[in-house]
C-alpha cells in the first residue's frame, strides 16, 4: 500500500469568494465551516471516557472519494442547501495537522448547522480510516 503525502490546507477565504461566484450564492444566509485537526488526546478518551491513554503523536488518514462525493450529494438534498464544499488530507499527519474541511452554505441557521452535522458526520463514519499513532 502507497502511504500518500499529506496535502496543504486550502484557504477560506478562497473557498468563500469562490462561493460568493456560485449561481445560487443568492440565496445563501449563512455558511459555516468545520475544522478538523489531528488532537493530541484519544478518540477513546475524549469519546468514552477511557483514562489512561496513550497521547497521540499523529495519525494515519485516507478516505474513500466515492463515498464522500454521495455524502455531498446527499447533503444538498436537505432543506435550505445550498452550497457544499469538502476537503480532506491524507496520509500521515501530525499533532495540529488539518484533517478536513466542510463549507456549508444555506438559507437560515438551523438548516445550516443540520447540515453541517449531517455532512460531518456521515464523512466520520462512513468515509474515512483514522488510524491514531502513539
Amino acid at each position: 500500500m502507497e502511504m500518500k503525502t499529506k496535502k496543504p490546507s486550502p484557504s477560506m477565504d478562497e473557498w468563500l469568494k469562490e462561493a460568493k461566484l456560485d449561481p445560487r450564492y443568492s440565496e445563501v444566509g449563512m455558511f459555516l465551516v468545520h475544522n478538523g485537526t489531528v488532537r493530541m488526546t484519544a478518540k477513546a478518551k475524549v469519546r468514552l471516557g477511557e483514562e489512561g491513554t496513550a497521547p497521540v503523536t499523529g495519525m494515519v488518514f485516507s478516505y474513500d472519494e466515492t463515498k464522500v462525493n454521495a455524502a455531498i450529494e446527499e447533503t444538498y438534498k436537505l432543506k435550505g442547501v445550498y452550497y457544499v464544499r469538502t476537503w480532506l488530507n491524507e496520509g500521515q499527519l501530525e499533532v495540529g495537522d488539518d484533517i478536513m474541511y466542510v463549507l456549508i452554505g444555506g438559507d437560515i441557521r438551523p438548516n445550516v448547522i443540520d447540515a453541517l452535522q449531517f455532512l460531518v458526520q456521515k464523512i466520520k463514519t462512513e468515509c474515512v480510516t483514522e488510524i491514531e499513532l502513539n
